[in-house]
């Protein structure tokens, strides 16, 4: 059955205290709360729809630039969830598959367990689903209120619960499935008899159950995966979170983590076997890190960057749009920016790749072909070509390509003058 999923990105986020950037587009380890939505449902959704309200030209121009298979449907005024789904019903008027629905401030959703949701919805033959999880502490959750019998009754959001409902530790995960060719009439019902005269999402719920359709919940065992952003203080423990799952997953995979207190690697970086990550190491966005390799201490690789095997990236260097073939070595305090290095290069300490034209504001490509050696404390002006086997001298500042196997030396002849130290205390 066809799957098509509405992300909710439409909130203002007022406690983020950001005047710049809506909430979904704040980001964790180089990557927006929206993007690791929007990911974990691409591979097996035929479309995306975003419900966009608050900086909505900033959302939009996000996700027209990155998710080629979704859409932005704009909700003005922003008058609750219900409100936010019924957007989109003129979109699926004819549509008689599935829709899941999810918030666009859970970044830590895996897409396994999405899967695993909408394959519960099918196995109860359920017309609305609705994720589940219990919190010891369910403050500002919605609370699911279930039948005598167990089976979901309703969900009751905070504002407007009993101190008895309040008790209730489980709680509304924010995650639909609905068959919606027998929901999507709900969205023309709902009403706003509530504290924040909204129309609240939530609601189609006791409307299935009127209508005597199949309600369910699937109740999550990792409360982890929909922990919502609406804070700074959120957002940092969201990271902290993604972040020690990240390095749990790589460490099993057979990567040394020699500190994982200390070091950070986004969920889209991949890392082949025996590679040591040492310490304050930060890697963020999309990376591919081959076998056998070191990074850091204290590296810094800031997305698109490509190391193939046996590669070493020293302490206190930064990488970023690169590719490193395999058996090179980058020195300390090097910065590597939109190059490709072959093999059997060797880059000595301080080596500045200059990839940035302030004037015009393009960035150039420098490449080094095989078995190139750059002395340290050496700035190659992109764009620029070295051929193989060829040496710049310690502290070359190279603006033209050099021919293979040759010696590039741009320093000043030395004058050494002799006493010149004992004359001038003697003045």
């Amino acid at each position: 059955m066809d799957i098509k999923a509405v992300i909710l990105a439409a909130g203002k986020g007022t406690r983020m205290k950001s005047e710049t950037t809506p909430k979904v587009l704040h980001e964790i380890m180089g990557k927006t709360l929206l993007g690791y939505v929007l990911d974990n449902v691409k591979n097996f959704v035929s479309e995306e729809f975003v419900i966009v309200g608050h900086h909505a030209e900033e959302v939009e121009s996000f996700v027209k630039n990155n998710y080629k298979n979704a859409k932005t449907v704009l909700q003005t005024p922003q008058l609750g969830t219900g409100h936010a789904v019924s957007m989109v019903c003129p979109e699926l008027e004819n549509y008689e598959g599935l829709v899941l629905i999810l918030c666009g401030d859970t970044p830590l959703v895996r897409e396994e367990t999405l899967k695993e949701f909408v394959e519960f919805h099918k196995s109860q033959n359920s017309d609305i689903t609705v994720m589940s999880t219990i919190f010891d502490n369910p403050t500002n959750y919605g609370r699911i209120i279930r039948e005598s019998n167990n089976s979901l009754k309703c969900i009751v959001e905070e504002k407007d619960a009993t101190p008895e409902q309040k008790a209730v530790k489980e709680v509304n995960a924010g995650i639909y499935c609905l068959n919606w060719g027998k929901v999507k009439n709900s969205f023309k019902e709902l009403k706003t008899n509530n504290a924040q005269g909204e129309y609240y999402l939530t609601d189609i719920i006791s409307w299935g159950k009127a209508q005597n359709l199949n309600v369910n919940a699937y109740i999550l065992d990792n409360s982890d995966e929909i922990y919502g952003i609406n804070s700074r203080i959120n957002l940092a423990e969201a990271t902290k979170m993604m972040n020690r799952r990240n390095l749990e997953k790589y460490m099993i995979n057979g990567v040394t983590i020699v500190d994982p207190d200390s070091t950070w690697i986004s969920e889209d970086t991949e890392i082949g076997q025996d590679t040591i990550i040492y310490p304050a190491t930060y890697i963020e966005g999309k990376n591919k890190i081959g076998k056998n390799c070191k990074i850091g201490p204290c590296a810094h690789l800031r997305g698109g960057v490509e190391v193939c095997d046996n590669v070493k990236v020293g302490n206190f260097v930064e990488v970023k749009k690169a590719k490193i073939n395999s058996n090179t070595n980058v020195g300390h305090l090097s910065y590597i920016g939109d190059a490709e290095l072959g093999e059997h290069v060797n880059i000595g300490a301080g080596t500045i790749t200059a990839n940035y034209n302030p004037l015009t504001k393009e960035k150039s490509k420098t490449i080094l072909k095989d078995n190139v050696k750059i002395g340290s404390n050496s700035v190659l002006v992109a764009p620029i070509t070295i051929e193989e086997g060829a040496n710049v001298g310690a502290g070359g500042i190279i603006t033209k390509n050099i021919p293979s196997w040759a010696l590039a030396i741009t320093r000043s002849p030395l004058k050494v003058l002799e006493n010149w130290v004992k004359k001038q205390l003697n003045r």
